[in-house]
């Protein structure tokens, strides 16, 4: 069983590799969106409650996805782009990553996985699936691509982790 996320390197929209190391401490919101969906006027939403959030300690960290339907055509600083100009978001967009099946990415992967995370069993059936990671980089829960980033349960679970 693998510890927390911040054992995870992801890449920015420019290729550049970070650590989720640095985001330790921080109440984590961690979303596969893509541009072309349904459901990206999330964006929007997931906006609001950065805003609303991020002086508690809390982070969006969005990471687009082409693995559902084929609604993510953009790559690298064109995605953080759109999110940036159409959405006006100001949380960090990562590079397209694989959320589902053998090519995940690791740290999707370790969401996924409770064998892994010792915490939840997650699975992403299409774009903007949550998962919410506790201050000690520990997956707390999941919400389905359908539940609003400003419905009442995601509000609620946000709320216990940021006290």
């Amino acid at each position: 069983m693998s510890d927390t996320i911040y054992q995870f390197k992801v890449q920015t929209p420019a290729g550049k590799e970070i650590s989720l190391e640095q985001y330790k401490g921080k109440v984590l919101l961690i979303v596969n969106t893509a541009s072309a969906c349904g459901f990206t006027p999330q964006l929007k939403d997931l906006e609001t409650i950065y805003t609303k959030y991020k002086d508690k300690g809390f982070e969006i960290l969005a990471f687009p996805c082409d693995d559902f339907g084929n609604q993510e055509p953009l790559n690298g600083n064109d995605i953080a782009d759109f999110c940036s100009i159409k959405y006006r978001t100001t949380f960090p967009v990562f590079n397209k990553v694989k959320v589902k099946g053998t090519q995940a990415h690791p740290l999707f992967q370790y969401l996924r996985d409770k064998s892994l995370n010792g915490s939840i069993q997650s699975k992403p059936r299409w774009n903007f699936h949550k998962v919410l990671v506790d201050r000690n980089g520990k997956p707390i829960t999941d919400f389905p691509s359908f539940i609003s980033p400003t419905s009442w349960w995601l509000s609620y679970y946000l709320k216990r982790a940021l006290r």
